[in-house]
């Protein structure tokens, strides 16, 4: 491998640059340490092992009695119970490493957080994890959790000394920045529970928040300027602000979300999302964990409004992934694997709609935006939803059509369609930081530019505080309010029906070739490549579909005929 010199700098102040730091290495690692991702909140050594329970444990009262519904087998069909077994999450922390040294750390405090706990957290690349890490995000992590803003008459006593007692107190929800109680005291929101071990009642569990402690992410080895750009910090220097919109975003789910009509009173979609909650839905628990008439508990009573703990989101990709990865392994129950893949794949089916219409001699296509964030929204890398259009005559051959997917090159032809994605670059400044090109990249880690965003918003857009939380749109427009976008076509001579339909893929062919072929460390980007071939090659899914037929008139040479 060639060699290369790289420079760390400062973000640019009025005063210039602060110093430079000059590094050789064998490839394009960014020589960072652990505390340039130290963040507020538990860490290391805060709570001991023996008061974080393995899933094992829960499942004794919560599971094994109801696995449609039951809070145990819903949560194990999840990404949420599989993160440590996800061969995308670690062969895209092995790329990421390579490009910034320790980064590791800071992903596996949402995809593993009990590695926090273990102690494993600090060896950034994963290989110290062991059976009770890979258990994922557990039952007791998340009903562990403490609101590190402290809300009086709201919050548990109980919290107080444990904020006090925490070296810095998160301000910000984001970035994995979770406070655990270290006594391992569960916190649930029921007031009449009949628990056998000690439940304090929290709110916590069915805020927004509690979500978005993972669910926002931004790089804080960076920070946001004045003029909106974003900028290296100094190498070994804890970020100096842990607000996530001051650094660049990796993935602003939470905030789109609390940015959209969703959170400022609720959204009525007439029972699309929700179960039993009723047709407004507001909270990511309203959708993500909708409720039915269940029992929590094997002795517990029928609840009518039990949230199911599907955390069903697009994951269907992933969790084939999984699937394939972990068959044979006796700890890994391929059932509630398949139920959560269908759940997801429900989730993606309710999250658009397609409505078509003629325009003259146009097709205006619309395609519209249910869910409470962007279209699509979360990790950034590899995810995209596009409108294929096909194009009929009266025999019913196939004549023209947008947005072709070749599943034998699993290769989209992007000419003529809109692709609903983001993606990132280098800037001048990174790239002479880094010894990699300026422009459009695939090195997450480093990015500090935002190169596109034409992914569809939620209710309740504003393009102003959308931006201003580094969740702007690029290279597309959309007004203010706006929740939808449409494609005019003109139509093809002799077109009678069209059918349209809506796909997304988060595993497209060059993102896993890149995974691949980019990694130099491990045996990651080789299995994720495989099982990506063993699994359909990261085949598209409809999320909708929708035709319209002229049965009364034709278009001829540009011209109406009977």
């Amino acid at each position: 491998m060639r060699r290369m010199g790289f420079l760390m700098r400062s973000r640019r102040t009025g005063a210039g640059m602060a110093a430079i730091l000059v590094v050789t290495m064998a490839w394009a690692q960014v020589p960072m340490t652990a505390q340039d991702f130290h963040v507020p909140g538990t860490q290391v050594g805060d709570m001991p092992l023996s008061a974080l329970r393995p899933a094992s444990e829960c499942k004794t009262c919560h599971g094994d009695f109801d696995p449609a519904n039951e809070p145990y087998a819903t949560w194990a069909g999840s990404l949420m119970a599989l993160g440590g077994h996800d061969p995308l999450f670690f062969a895209q922390m092995t790329t990421a490493n390579q490009d910034v040294a320790n980064v590791g750390s800071f992903c596996l405090r949402c995809h593993v957080p009990a590695a926090v706990v273990t102690g494993h957290v600090a060896n950034p690349s994963g290989s110290s994890l062991d059976a009770r890490d890979r258990e994922g995000v557990t039952c007791h992590f998340c009903h562990s959790m403490v609101d590190p803003q402290y809300q009086a008459g709201v919050s548990p006593p109980e919290d107080l000394a444990v904020l006090a007692a925490l070296a810095a107190i998160p301000n910000y929800t984001a970035n994995a920045m979770f406070v655990l109680d270290p006594q391992g005291r569960r916190r649930g929101p029921r007031s009449d529970h009949q628990a056998s071990h000690e439940l304090l009642v929290s709110p916590f569990l069915r805020e927004a928040k509690l979500c978005g402690t993972c669910h926002d992410v931004g790089n804080v080895a960076t920070t946001k300027l004045p003029d909106g750009r974003y900028r290296y910090n100094l190498v070994n220097t804890e970020a100096p602000d842990h607000d996530p919109w001051m650094q660049f975003p990796l993935e602003r789910t939470y905030t789109e979300w609390k940015l959209s009509a969703f959170a400022s009173g609720g959204v009525d979609l007439g029972g699309r999302f929700g179960g039993n909650r009723g047709p407004v839905v507001s909270t990511c628990q309203d959708c993500h964990m909708p409720t039915t008439s269940a029992q929590a508990c094997y002795y517990g009573p029928t609840r009518n409004d039990m949230a199911t703990h599907d955390f069903a989101g697009a994951a269907v990709p992933s969790l084939d992934l999984i699937a394939a990865y972990t068959a044979g392994d006796l700890d890994i129950d391929q059932g509630t694997i398949a139920a959560g893949r269908a759940k997801a794949l429900s989730m993606l089916q309710r999250a658009a709609t397609i409505e078509l219409h003629r325009d003259g001699d146009d097709l205006v296509a619309r395609v519209l935006n249910h869910s409470g964030h962007k279209l699509p929204t979360g990790h950034i890398e590899g995810r995209r939803v596009w409108l294929n259009l096909k194009f009929f005559d009266g025999t019913g051959t196939l004549i023209d059509e947008r947005g072709h997917y070749d599943p034998v090159e699993a290769h989209l032809d992007e000419a003529g369609t809109t692709v609903y994605e983001m993606q990132v670059a280098l800037s001048e400044d990174a790239a002479i930081a880094t010894g990699l090109p300026a422009g459009l990249s695939t090195h997450m880690a480093l990015a500090d530019t935002l190169w596109k965003d034409t992914r569809i918003p939620p209710r309740g857009f504003n393009n102003a505080s959308f931006a201003n939380a580094g969740a702007p749109v690029v290279g597309i427009s959309y007004a203010d309010g706006q929740y939808w976008h449409e494609q005019r076509v003109v139509l093809p001579a002799g077109s009678v029906r069209i059918i349209a339909t809506l796909y997304y893929q988060s595993l497209p062919r060059h993102y896993i070739d890149t995974l691949r072929d980019a990694n130099v460390s491990d045996d990651w980007g080789d299995t994720l490549h495989t099982l990506w071939q063993n699994t359909g090659r990261g085949a598209p899914i409809v999320m909708a579909s929708e035709s319209l037929s002229f049965v009364d008139t034709l278009l001829i040479d540009g011209f109406e005929g009977p």
